[in-house]
C-alpha cells in the first residue's frame, strides 16, 4: 500500500476472526448432555440453566480487583442450578459445568484455514494488530486456543489497558505500538458499538463493519464506512481504498500542475 494509504489494520477477535459464537453453542450442548447423562437431570432443566447462564454472561460486570473470572462464572453456574432446581447451592456441579463449557468452548475455537491465508497475505503489505475487549485471562486463553498469535505484530486484550474499545485511547494505544497514525488505520469487527464507534472515536481512516447475516443496523447506530459479510472480503474493499487514494491523487496532482501554469 502507498504512503498515502492504510499502513496498518486492526482486527477484533471475537465473532469476526473466529467463531466464538458457534463455539459457545457447541459447549452448551456439550453441558447439557452431561447433566443429562452423568447427572439424570431433564433435558428441559438442563436447557434452562444453560439459559439462565448464558443471561448472566451477556449482562455480566466482572472486577478483577474484586474476584477472578474463573470464581465469577463458576456463581454464574451455581446460580443458575439454585435458581432452577432449588435446594443447596452446589458448587461442586456449577465448577464441573463450567470447566466442561470452558474447555469445549475453546477446543472449538479454530482460525479458518481460509483466513489464515488471508492474514498472511495481508501481512505482506500492512501491518496487523488483534484488538479483542474482555477479560486478561479469557481472552489470551482464547488467543492460544486458536493459536493466532504468529499471523499479528502486536496483540492488545481490552482487560489488560486502562480504557476497552470503544474509548479512543485504546485505539490510539495500538497506533504508537505500531507506530503508525490513526488516520493510516482501518479497524474491522462485528460490533458497531465497541469496534465501529471506536474507530470513529479514534480518527481511524476507515471502519469496516463485519456484518454476517447482513442485518440493518437501527438508525441511532454509528455508520461503518465498509460492510463485508466475510472477512475474507477484506483484501477487496483495502483494494478499493487503495484504488480510490490514488485516484485522489492523481486529482491533486493535476490541480497543482493546472496551478503551475
Amino acid at each position: 500500500m502507498g504512503a498515502h494509504g492504510v499502513k496498518a489494520v486492526f482486527f477484533d477477535l471475537d465473532n469476526t476472526l473466529v467463531d466464538t459464537a458457534a463455539a459457545g453453542r457447541r459447549a452448551i450442548e456439550e453441558v447439557i448432555s452431561a447433566l443429562q447423562s452423568k447427572h439424570h437431570y431433564g433435558e428441559g432443566e438442563a436447557r434452562v440453566i444453560c439459559d439462565k447462564v448464558q443471561a448472566k454472561l451477556l449482562k455480566e460486570c466482572h472486577d478483577p480487583a474484586k474476584m477472578c473470572i474463573t470464581d465469577l462464572r463458576i456463581s454464574h453456574w451455581e446460580e443458575a442450578i439454585q435458581e432452577t432446581i432449588g435446594g443447596e447451592v452446589n458448587r461442586n456441579l456449577a465448577a464441573e459445568c463450567y470447566f466442561l463449557w470452558k474447555t469445549t468452548r475453546l477446543q472449538h475455537l479454530t482460525l479458518a484455514e481460509d483466513t489464515r491465508g488471508m492474514l498472511t497475505e495481508l501481512r505482506k503489505r500492512v501491518r496487523l494488530l488483534l484488538l479483542t475487549n474482555g477479560d486478561k485471562q479469557t481472552q489470551r486463553e482464547k488467543i492460544e486456543a486458536c493459536a493466532c498469535q504468529p499471523y499479528f505484530d502486536a496483540i492488545v486484550v481490552g482487560g489488560e489497558q486502562k480504557e476497552e474499545k470503544p474509548a479512543p485511547s485504546i485505539f490510539h494505544y495500538c497506533c504508537d505500538l505500531l507506530g503508525v497514525q490513526p488516520a493510516e488505520c482501518v479497524m474491522v469487527g462485528d460490533s458497531l458499538d465497541t469496534d465501529i464507534q471506536g474507530g470513529l472515536n479514534a480518527g481511524l481512516k476507515a471502519t469496516v463493519w463485519l456484518n454476517k447475516a447482513m442485518t440493518t443496523p437501527v438508525d441511532t447506530s454509528p455508520v461503518p464506512h465498509y460492510i463485508i459479510s466475510s472477512v475474507l472480503d477484506l483484501p477487496a474493499v483495502l483494494q478499493k481504498m487503495e484504488h480510490k487514494i490514488n485516484a485522489n491523487l492523481g486529482t491533486d496532482h493535476m490541480a497543482s500542475s493546472n496551478e503551475a501554469h
